[in-house]
């Protein structure tokens, strides 16, 4: 995503290893192009493993290394009240870890009434240890309990949160020229068939049912409701962005492994 390169060519081939600092990123491009920019939610490209912990000042990975202003941040997966690094220092938050980056995502949207933004969120849930709240695991599928409940009632919460998100740029009466791009980041569980549309595999595995996941953009000034089938990466966006706002070609580093997909939104 913030690359438009395999993790192999960046220094992050698995858990535990940091992105070079010598890439270039999404958020140093638009910080160019006079974007204001902010990380919320889950990092894991400091060389840490294990559960979240927050992301602080003296980390020389941080996000803000990378082209972040702003940043709300922790090492890998979160959930209830999570523990978190705001601009590096240490944060106790309460709630929902879906609502509450959102939340914080919408603050910060707020605040730019004269630049625009990119706002980066990246989700705790659905993932270990699978804590959802009991409204949430309310009237799920009968036979849903225990961790496919909390896994399934977490996906209730995230869904919750992305209409937030939605009505919160409507509320601001930029959502017609705002681009909201979704999608997950891996398959679902072994025990939930139905979370990969029945494909072969799950997280963890490469067949298509481990890596091949549902993509939604939104933009309604410019993209009419479409359907398509044609195969993209996450590594198309930044090179989709750049295309988009004609940044310069030294943007991007030389040797780039996604491509534009622009043609598709029209």
């Amino acid at each position: 995503v913030l690359t438009g390169r395999t993790p192999h060519r960046t220094g992050v081939p698995a858990i535990g290893n940091r992105l070079c600092l010598q890439e270039k990123t999404l958020p140093q491009a638009l910080k160019t192009a006079g974007y204001v920019t902010a990380h919320f939610g889950k990092w894991h490209l400091n060389g840490v493993e294990g559960a979240g912990v927050p992301v602080l000042g003296d980390d020389p990975n941080h996000p803000g290394h990378y082209g972040f202003d702003e940043w709300l941040s922790t090492t890998n997966y979160f959930d209830v009240d999570p523990l978190m690094g705001r601009n590096g220092k240490f944060v106790a938050l309460k709630g929902d870890s879906s609502e509450v980056i959102v939340k914080e995502a919408l603050d910060f949207m707020k605040k730019q009434t004269q630049e625009p933004f990119l706002a980066v969120i990246w989700y705790g849930s659905p993932h270990f240890p699978w804590t959802a709240g009991a409204d949430d695991t309310r009237g799920l599928p009968q036979g849903a309990k225990g961790k496919l409940a909390n896994h399934l009632g977490e996906l209730v919460a995230l869904d919750r949160s992305i209409g937030t998100l939605r009505k919160g740029l409507r509320d601001m009466g930029v959502e017609k020229n705002t681009l909201v791009w979704y999608c997950s980041d891996n398959g679902g569980l072994p025990d939930d068939p139905d979370s990969v549309g029945k494909l072969r595999g799950h997280k963890g595995i490469l067949y298509e049912g481990g890596i091949r996941v549902p993509g939604i953009v939104e933009w309604p000034g410019r993209i009419r409701p479409a359907v398509t089938d044609f195969p993209a990466s996450t590594m198309d966006i930044f090179p989709t962005v750049a295309d988009l706002l004609g940044l310069p070609k030294d943007s991007m580093l030389e040797v780039r492994d996604g491509e534009s997909v622009l043609p598709l939104f029209d």
